[in-house]
C-alpha cells in the first residue's frame, strides 16, 4: 500500500481545481493531474506499508504507521489533515481526522491522487516481475481475473497471506 502526504503552498492552487477524490478519477486522469500536483505542491512525501507489515500489524495499523511516516517528513509544523476517522498515533504535530477528507480537502485529494499514481506504477513493475497475475490491470484488488491467476499460479512473494483469496488457497492446499 502507498500513502502520500501533500503540503500545498499559497500560490497556484486554482490550477488544481480539477483534483478530486482519486477513486472517482480514471487512471488516465490521475496520471495527467500528477505532474500538475507535483509542480504546484510545496512538498510531497510518500510511505509504503508492505505486505509483511500489513500481515503483522493489520491493515489499519500499517496504514496509520505509513501515514505518520509520510506526514512527519513534510517540512514545517502545519496542521496535518488525515483522511478518515482516526488520528495518526504518535505524530508529533497537530492533526485533524476528516471523514471523507478527499472530498473536502484539496491537500487530501492531491495526496490521494499521488498515492494512487505511485501505486499504479508500482503495480505495473510488479506485473513485469510476476507475470500472469494481471497486477497492472486490477492493481491487486480481488477481481475474478486475480482469483483465477492465484488459483493457477499460486501466490507470488508480493501477495499477502492474509488476503482472503490467498488465505483460502493456502488453506485448501494444506487440507488433506
Amino acid at each position: 500500500m502507498v500513502v502520500a502526504a501533500v503540503g500545498l503552498g499559497p500560490g497556484g492552487l486554482g490550477a488544481l481545481a480539477e483534483v478530486r477524490d482519486s477513486k472517482i478519477l480514471s487512471a488516465e486522469r490521475r496520471e495527467s493531474l500528477f505532474p500538475l500536483i507535483r509542480a504546484r505542491a510545496a512538498a510531497i512525501s510518500l510511505a509504503w506499508a508492505f505486505p509483511r507489515r500489513i500481515e503483522t500489524d493489520n491493515i489499519l495499523a500499517a496504514t496509520l504507521s505509513a501515514m505518520g511516516r509520510a506526514a512527519a517528513r513534510l517540512p514545517g509544523d502545519a496542521l496535518v489533515l488525515v483522511d478518515g476517522d482516526k488520528a495518526i498515533p504518535g505524530l508529533a504535530r497537530p492533526q485533524m481526522a476528516i471523514v471523507g477528507g478527499d472530498d473536502l480537502s484539496l491537500a487530501i485529494a492531491c495526496a490521494s491522487v499521488v498515492a494512487k499514481v505511485v501505486r499504479d506504477r508500482w503495480m505495473r513493475r510488479l506485473d513485469r516481475r510476476y507475470p500472469g497475475y494481471g497486477l497492472a490491470r486490477h492493481k491487486g484488488y480481488c477481481t475474478p481475473e486475480h482469483v483465477k491467476a492465484l488459483e493457477a499460479l499460486g501466490p507470488s512473494p508480493a501477495h499477502r497471506a492474509t488476503f482472503e483469496p490467498v488465505r483460502a488457497l493456502l488453506a485448501a492446499r494444506r487440507a488433506p
